[in-house]
């Protein structure tokens, strides 16, 4: 690390802190030339994540949107906030762990429903029914056939 002061590229450590929920470390530094004393940060590196749409666009993954459509899959269902932060974070990491720069749409919608399924059957449907874009009752059916027929 280069001191501000002197230029010299020679320092000591004083004293390393957590700082930012424990994802940024702060250090004081001394330079060893001229002695004065300097804060660095060191953070990890976030590598954005695209993901393609079905209509060809890009766009940076955003957990939020993932988070949104879940509140309103299981809106007047018993499934509490935590276990939907537990979801979406669960995505999240899928998603980062994949060490894909670009994950399409539809493979992060598969995600949610797969766990959707195991959280609540009813927040599942109702997901499923906006994301698969059902047109008449008997796909609606198919899709609730196909579920019951995995509980057996």
């Amino acid at each position: 690390m280069k001191c501000l002061y002197c230029g010299c590229e020679d320092s000591k450590v004083i004293d390393s802190r957590s700082a930012d929920e424990g994802r940024t470390i702060r250090r004081r530094r001394e330079c060893v030339r001229c002695g004065k004393r300097f804060t660095t940060y060191e953070t990890i590196e976030d590598t954005p994540v695209l993901v393609v749409k079905s209509n060809g666009t890009r766009q940076a993954f955003d957990a939020g949107k993932i988070k949104n459509g879940i509140v309103k899959a299981c809106e007047k269902r018993p499934v509490s906030m935590n276990d939907i932060d537990q979801l979406v974070d669960s995505i999240t990491k899928r998603v980062y762990n994949s060490m894909e720069q670009e994950i399409s749409s539809k493979a992060i919608g598969e995600m949610v429903m797969d766990e959707l399924k195991n959280l609540d059957e009813v927040a599942y449907v109702r997901y499923a029914s906006v994301y698969r874009s059902f047109k008449d009752i008997s796909s609606f059916m198919a899709e609730l056939q196909s579920l019951m027929d995995s509980k057996k």
